[in-house]
């Protein structure tokens, strides 16, 4: 565990399956090649990789070098975050992998809350880094109060963030609680909350090649999605839920509550954790670097 605030699923690598059979090996090796050069490219864009155009294009670019078809709004759309000139737009988003990254960014870019181990981490510590990421430190409890107003702060400020409240990740997009950190700034700062849903399917049929779970290792996932054959990841956004001039009654508890039923499917939010933290693309204990982004 890395801090007080992490989260254990009991997802693990065994729950990693894929729905059809893989590819050869051969084919696999080929999208290796395209995918690295892909990263690469990205790397050397430097500080201009948070150009949203630019994040937006590369994101997409990685997910296709890896035969990922992205379902969902259109592409620079404006489909996540609510009309500019108010508060950003708070989105909270269910954790299954870190290709959840890249999916999301190749829908809309926004600032990603991180903890700030994941900025040290290869190929992802670099691109997380370029791209403008937040970094908080998550080990010192103390810290909370501080990063809730920080959190507050750049939503005042107009800029849409993306959170990841489960704090670990989960093998299916209708699992796991959602802690309340989080909502409590949208509330400070009159942020609408987006509930974002992301899910993994190969030729319809719903799949956990893509899950990045418990012990598993940055190699192992990215192999078995090298080799996952007709490979999506859905992006669902639900309609936005309003803080400002809100009900008296709407507390950071309900606002979770309503965020999690959208996410997950409907699914009752039971089991949401008090207190909480946000929960940055990674959230969960690693072995070796980088895991649960």
């Amino acid at each position: 565990m890395n801090g007080p605030w992490d989260v254990r699923s009991d997802c693990t690598p065994g729950c990693a399956a894929h729905a059809l059979p893989p590819l050869p090996a051969a084919g696999a090796v080929r999208r290796s090649a395209v995918f690295a050069y892909r990263v690469r490219r990205a790397l050397t864009d430097g500080a201009r990789l948070a150009e949203p155009p630019r994040l937006r294009d590369r994101a997409g670019a990685l997910l296709d070098a890896l035969g990922i078809r992205l379902d969902g709004p259109a592409p620079g759309a404006g489909a996540l975050t609510c009309p500019a000139g108010g508060p950003g737009t708070l989105l909270v988003v269910n954790h299954i992998s870190w290709l959840d990254i890249p999916a999301l960014l190749a829908v809309e870019p926004v600032t990603l809350l991180a903890k700030r181990e994941v900025g040290g981490w290869p190929v992802v510590g670099g691109l997380a880094r370029r791209a403008g990421t937040h970094f908080i430190d998550r080990t010192n409890p103390r810290q909370l109060p501080c990063i809730v107003r920080e959190l507050a702060e750049l939503l005042g400020s107009g800029r849409s963030v993306a959170v990841f409240p489960q704090a670990t990740t989960w093998c299916t997009a209708d699992r796991g609680a959602f802690r309340r950190a989080t909502f409590q700034a949208a509330l400070d700062a009159g942020a609408p909350v987006r509930p974002v849903t992301v899910a993994y399917s190969q030729q319809g049929l719903p799949s956990t090649v893509a899950a990045f779970c418990g012990e598993d290792t940055f190699l192992a996932s990215l192999r078995r999605v090298l080799a996952a054959r007709a490979l999506s990841v859905r992006v669902t956004a639900h309609p936005a839920l309003t803080t400002a001039g809100r009900d008296p009654g709407l507390d950071r508890r309900e606002l979770a509550a309503r965020a999690a039923r959208a996410v997950l499917g409907g699914r009752p939010a039971g089991g949401v954790p008090a207190g909480g933290v946000p929960a940055g693309p990674v959230a969960a204990p690693v072995r070796d670097a980088p895991a649960h982004v």
